[in-house]
């Protein structure tokens, strides 16, 4: 990974005409650093999908702070790479947030019976009870939680989408999705 200094050269006039806003710097800078920006990001987030995700974040980041590049205080690399570098150290904390926020909202329901205590008397049988809990169940695991912050929680979208630190487009597609496999799992009740 180490880069010729006419390389880092040419890299920092890039990042100084990114700062003006030129498009074919930009494209040039992304030619030259995004397969290093993301093969970096992988080995950080194990994860090709999340990587490349992050990677958008990244450049939409350089185009947006190319003008607080200082050459002084280091490469434009390395400048580049720490900012590949926090986001995935964020994106590694996020997931983390939500892994902890599914195993807590799963304890609180389970010791709590948080399902059936904001709803009215129920109007199905216990085997009826015990069928719409298991269909809840087998929705996977975001899906199963958005359902479980929308509808026992009494959590609105937006912020349900704050809570997982998700963009609120994705919380409602996985409620959408959840409520469809749920429709077709329960038909029979309705």
């Amino acid at each position: 990974m180490l880069l010729h200094e006419d390389s880092d050269a040419l890299l920092a006039q890039l990042l100084r005409r990114i700062a003006e806003q030129d498009h074919k710097a930009f494209g040039e800078f992304y030619d030259r650093v995004a397969g290093i920006l993301f093969s970096v990001s992988v080995r950080i987030l194990k994860e090709s999908h999340d990587a490349e995700e992050i990677i958008q974040e990244v450049f939409v980041q350089i185009w947006n702070k190319a003008r607080d590049f200082n050459p002084a205080a280091g490469t434009a690399i390395h400048w580049a790479l720490g900012i590949a570098r926090h986001r995935c150290i964020d994106r590694l904390r996020s997931r983390q947030r939500r892994s902890r926020l599914v195993e807590e909202m799963a304890e609180a329901t389970e010791s709590t019976g948080a399902a059936s205590t904001r709803l009215p008397e129920p109007m199905l049988s216990g085997e009826e009870i015990s069928n719409v809990r298991a269909a809840v169940a087998e929705l996977p695991p975001e899906q199963r939680t958005a359902i479980e912050l929308a509808f026992f929680s009494g959590l609105s979208h937006a912020e349900i989408a704050v809570l997982l630190d998700e963009p609120l487009g994705t919380v409602k597609a996985r409620i959408r999705r959840g409520m469809i496999k749920l429709r077709d799992q329960l038909q029979r009740y309705l």
